[in-house]
């Protein structure tokens, strides 16, 4: 089995990185240390960049199609990953699942229809219903037990014969929560009964951390898998983001009829020569390289924990049951958003700001720990610089 090496140190400056090299626009400080946009610091794993290496040999980079070997291994994928049995016929494209959130809106509601959040979240979110013309109706999330949970109560009170879809983060950005088994059996239970179609972000969901298990939404219930859509990629997990390589679920024909309609209307149906070969090749392939990806990110949450437990107390870790971001209250410290991003970036350390995922995300950060240990230990020790001020 061959071992692969987390620790090691990529130069991602002057790649036209965004996490890196748009740090003075976002920022103002081109030298600080980027713990923000969601994806890692780690090399992408041999067997895709040898895939990829393959068919550079051809020089010709034409249209192409997806091979009947893509969609094997995107089902052979869930079933052994997620005990999720699915068909190539449900498998659908898109260039991302943000893209895909837009479509699906476009799809299946009509200018002035109400789409559920459930803020804080993900926050393109926001602008896929807004852009489109749609109302959005937040069914802010409430904090129980340490971890985010749904607000029935409210989300029953929020529903009317204008609602439509809602979008649910799963596993959730930037909470981190794996929704479990009853979450997910009431959140279904209300939105079938109201006929509202969830759209279900699932891009984290091999990012699973142990005692904890994913479960893809159609999977709850059968009335739940003809009235839901999954969007997925191999981008968090491998760090292929820039290959444009999502892929849409749909068990129900008629939905998915209608989502594809909009995907072939603007014509973004052909995909990329290289995203199809890198999925392909991340989901043929990638178990042994994930399970020790997965080992190295619970020893670096491990160590941040430590870190932030031992020397700066007053900041809430919201522990997370995946993914490789971590959302941190410093509320404790009565200071600013503002104030506290000032001296964050005066210490030399990027993280996102909570106000931009929304309702309840004020007095928090998130902050990413998918990079090597050296590189999470220098911004857990500038990020005390900063609140030590």
């Amino acid at each position: 089995m061959k071992i692969y090496n987390f620790d090691e140190i990529v130069e991602r400056r002057g790649t036209d990185c965004v996490k890196y090299d748009l740090l003075e626009a976002y920022f103002g400080n081109r030298d600080a240390l980027p713990l923000w946009v969601a994806d890692t610091d780690f090399r992408v794993p041999d067997f895709i960049i040898d895939a990829l290496e393959q068919r550079m040999n051809h020089e010709i980079l034409a249209y192409s199609y997806r091979p009947d070997s893509y969609y094997n291994a995107i089902v052979n994928w869930m079933d052994r990953k997620h005990g999720w049995s699915i068909t190539k016929e449900m498998i659908s494209s898109s260039p991302g699942v943000v893209s895909a959130v837009t479509m699906l809106i476009m799809a299946l509601s009509e200018p002035g229809d109400k789409v559920i959040v459930q803020p804080p979240v993900y926050f393109p979110f926001f602008t896929c219903i807004k852009g489109s013309g749609r109302k959005m109706i937040e069914n802010q999330l409430i904090i129980k037990d340490g971890r985010y949970t749904f607000d029935f109560g409210n989300l029953k009170q929020i529903i009317d014969s204008k609602t439509k879809l809602l979008i649910l983060c799963s596993p959730h950005n930037p909470g981190g929560m794996v929704w479990r088994q009853e979450e997910l059996d009431e959140l279904g239970r209300i939105c079938t009964e109201n006929g509202i179609i969830v759209i279900s972000d699932e891009i984290h969901c091999d990012l699973v951390f142990s005692e904890n298990k994913h479960i893809p939404l159609p999977k709850v219930s059968e009335s739940l898998a003809m009235n839901s859509a999954v969007l997925m990629a191999p981008s968090k997990t491998f760090n292929v983001a820039g290959l444009s390589s999502a892929f849409v679920i749909i068990p129900n024909k008629k939905i998915k009829v209608r989502y594809e309609k909009v995907l072939h209307t603007i014509h973004i149906d052909g995909g990329n020569i290289f995203g199809n070969i890198a999925t392909e090749a991340a989901f043929s392939k990638g178990h042994n390289w994930l399970k020790q990806l997965m080992t190295y990110l619970e020893e670096n949450y491990i160590y941040l924990e430590k870190f932030l437990t031992e020397k700066l107390p007053l900041v809430k870790i919201m522990k997370p049951e995946a993914t490789f971001l971590v959302w941190l209250d410093f509320s404790a410290y009565n200071l600013s958003e503002k104030e506290l991003a000032k001296r964050l970036i005066e210490s030399g350390v990027a993280i996102n700001h909570g106000s931009k995922f929304g309702t309840g995300g004020e007095g928090f950060f998130r902050l990413n720990f998918g990079c090597p240990r050296a590189v999470l230990t220098e911004g857990l020790a500038r990020v005390q610089m900063a609140l030590n001020k």
